[in-house]
This record gives structure tokens, sequence and C-alpha cells, in this order.
């Protein structure tokens, strides 16, 4: 039997540096299916009714979850956010 070599098999994979741009051009926003442009760390949904609406993307791989979401300015929660926008939001 041969032993491991911790130094063959690392601890962790490399992250990927960033989201290609072929990948982001067929991302959505889940809740209203709006483009999504990057911003740093984040993903951000591009129509008028949520601005600001954002999604994490953490060690090079976007978390597109509502509950992940870091909603606008003056939306309190995310039922609120489809209460106000319902109409906007695919059914």
């Amino acid at each position: 039997m041969t032993e491991n070599n911790p130094s063959e098999h690392p601890a962790e994979p490399a992250a990927p540096e960033a989201v290609p741009d072929s990948l982001l051009d067929l991302l959505v926003c889940p809740l209203t299916r709006s483009p999504l442009r990057k911003e740093g760390d984040w993903l951000v949904a591009t129509s008028p009714i949520d601005t600001g609406l954002r999604y994490p993307i953490r060690n090079g791989i976007p978390v597109l979850l509502a509950d992940e979401a870091t909603l606008p300015d003056g939306v309190a929660s995310l039922e609120e956010f489809k209460t106000r926008y319902a109409d906007a939001i695919p059914g």
C-alpha cells in the first residue's frame, strides 16, 4: 500500500479568478429575469424596478439564490420585494 502525499492533493481547489463574460451573458436575475452586470464581487440586476438587487459572487461562483440577494434600499424583506413588484415578477 502506498501513502498519500499531502502535497499531491491540495486541501482546497484553486478558486476561479472571475465570472467569464460568456457566462455573465447567460445569467439573469432569478426573481425578475432581468440581465445582470458585474460590480466588484456582486452581480446587479439591471431592470429599472430592481435597481440595487444584488447577488454575491463567492470564490468566483455567482450565488443566484433569492434568499442570498441584497435588497434595494427601502425594501426590508424578500417578501416585501415580491409584493411591491408582483406585476414585474414572471409567474
